[in-house]
């Protein structure tokens, strides 16, 4: 298994997100910044002692088809997007993703800069997001976040490809979401309320028995079973973030993955439902506003990169346009 990106860490205490897409006729310069990130991040974090920065680099579907020849991982796909009966989860753009993590912000915001600049004229960043450690690694809404992240060897198996995609081992999944929360309408429930809605105690952090932990809490919704018994967990590094001057308050999920499609099934019955509950509650008070899957490669990846993609038109082919023009980018609705 080839060496991991940073993605096991403990959680940082800052974090800077930046969500990418390549420009037209930007692949080459990307390509070379892609090449050249693990040195820009030692020459800004050997400035800033104990920062512990570190960057984890992701590649959207479509992108890996624009700047790679050869194979891809396996599963790499657009993330589907999901419309339920009342809450909706949108797939947005996104070819490259930066999860720029440190112990200061400053060494997080200097190695954002020098990205940014980097991309100029290749890549526009079409989103960027200050993540903050928030007291007892709690969210926005008060409750501790991250409890029931894997460990050890099992967070290892969890996240991280095994020989099952040879080409691509040490490697993972990663599907990013925005969620911004209604917290005057949070802030109106009582806190046994509040409770019911997670499916855990909102001051100790115990997850609340089977008789009380309703069917559509957020901890039942996201507690997956295979039909063996099996649960399947993913790796979570959420990551608070706000503004006061814009009232808007939410979480940054980020879930890690050896496979798409347990993070997938989480977020299906989230907002589509299951035999046991409509849909998970917390949906009723957190909004998600953006969503898209990207590939994290393992860390010597980037010191040789594959060949260029070709780009004659069979290449361009691969995403044929839709009858609007678009290339489906953002629909809601899921496609079996």
């Amino acid at each position: 298994m080839g060496e991991p990106q940073p993605i096991l860490d403990p959680l940082s205490k800052a974090a800077l997100f930046l969500v990418a897409t390549i420009d037209e006729g930007g692949e080459s310069a990307v390509r070379d910044l892609l090449a050249e990130l693990p040195g820009l991040r030692r020459s800004v974090g050997f400035r800033v002692p104990g920062a512990d920065l570190s960057c984890v680099t992701s590649i959207g579907s479509t992108a890996w088809d624009r700047l790679f020849a050869g194979p891809k991982p396996s599963e790499l796909h657009e993330f589907p997007g999901y419309e339920g009966p009342r809450h909706q989860a949108p797939a947005t753009p996104g070819d490259l993703l930066f999860h720029i993590k440190a112990e200061t912000p400053d060494a997080c915001f200097e190695l954002a800069m020098v990205i940014g600049d980097r991309l100029r004229g290749a890549a526009t960043v079409v989103d960027e997001t200050v993540g903050f450690r928030y007291f007892e690694q709690r969210d926005l809404l008060g409750f501790v976040d991250g409890t029931e992240n894997p460990e050890g060897s099992q967070a290892v198996s969890t996240a991280l490809i095994d020989g099952s995609d040879p080409d691509f081992a040490g490697g993972s999944y990663v599907i990013v979401q925005k969620y911004l929360h209604d917290l005057g309408a949070w802030n109106a429930l009582s806190v046994t309320e509040q409770e019911l809605v997670i499916g855990r105690t909102k001051l100790g952090d115990f997850e609340l028995s089977d008789a009380d932990k309703p069917a559509n809490s957020h901890v039942a919704v996201n507690t997956l079973y295979d039909p063996d018994g099996t649960q399947r967990q993913i790796l979570r590094a959420n990551m608070p973030f706000g503004s006061v001057r814009d009232g808007e308050f939410g979480t940054y999920y980020v879930a890690y993955a050896a496979a798409p499609d347990v993070t997938e099934r989480m977020l299906e019955r989230m907002f589509l439902g299951s035999d046991e509950a409509a849909y998970d509650r917390i949906l009723d008070f957190s909004t998600a506003v953006t969503g898209t899957l990207f590939f994290t490669p393992p860390a010597g990846f980037f010191d040789a990169l594959p060949d260029p993609a070709r780009t004659d038109t069979a290449v361009v082919e691969q995403a044929p346009a839709l009858g609007d023009g678009s290339l489906g980018i953002g629909t809601l609705r899921r496609k079996d």
